[in-house]
């Protein structure tokens, strides 16, 4: 089974692009989604206690912790430090899981793949990108965004060009959503007809 890693910058359009993977059959894995599960139970208690007052009503307040950790690396460390493991172990599961389905190709989005400096044991990488005018509109237009948090996410992130270097297969999804579909299309044909080579 071909693993497909899915990344690239804020707003270029990964939840987009992991939708029509979806919809073509493939098997996909939100890192995001799975935070927001997280949030919701294994992690509350430790991020509650690293960050007292962030739980409201038995879940974490992502505004509420976004605060916290915005401009602070050192607190961004400690809460990555307890969520990353827990979202490592569920993107394993879930690719044991398609493996055993038969699947031919699993998709996981992992919006900080380059930058965590993990191996998850991926076979290619596509990167979702666009004009960095288009994403920065996008981004500020996103309930409770502003300027100030977009550039301290953007200085987080790898540079799109960087990620673009290094990617296998490349998604613009400034384009219309036809074409976007055509080029995750593509990817899908040339991965689930061509087996992966035993090394």
């Amino acid at each position: 089974m071909w693993k497909l890693g899915l990344t690239g910058s804020i707003a270029t359009g990964k939840s987009t692009v992991l939708r029509m993977f979806a919809e073509m059959g493939v098997p996909v894995f939100s890192s995001d989604a799975a935070v927001h599960e997280l949030y919701r139970g294994a992690a509350v208690a430790p991020v509650e206690a690293l960050f007292p007052g962030v739980t409201s009503n038995g879940a974490i307040d992502r505004d509420e912790l976004s605060k916290r950790v915005l401009g602070q690396p050192d607190k961004l460390k400690a809460l990555e430090s307890v969520v990353h493991p827990l979202v490592r172990e569920r993107i394993a599961q879930f690719l044991r899981d398609a493996q055993s389905t038969g699947a031919r190709l699993a998709i996981v989005d992992i919006p900080l793949l380059f930058e965590g400096g993990h191996d998850y044991g991926l076979d290619r990488v596509a990167v979702t990108a666009a004009a960095p005018e288009t994403y920065r509109a996008r981004a500020l237009a996103r309930p409770g965004m502003t300027v100030e948090k977009l550039e301290a996410i953007l200085a987080r992130q790898m540079p799109q060009d960087e990620k673009i270097k290094r990617a296998d297969y490349v998604i613009y999804t400034d384009e219309s959503l036809a074409q976007t579909r055509a080029t995750v299309k593509a990817i899908v044909d040339v991965l689930t007809k061509n087996p992966k080579p035993i090394h």
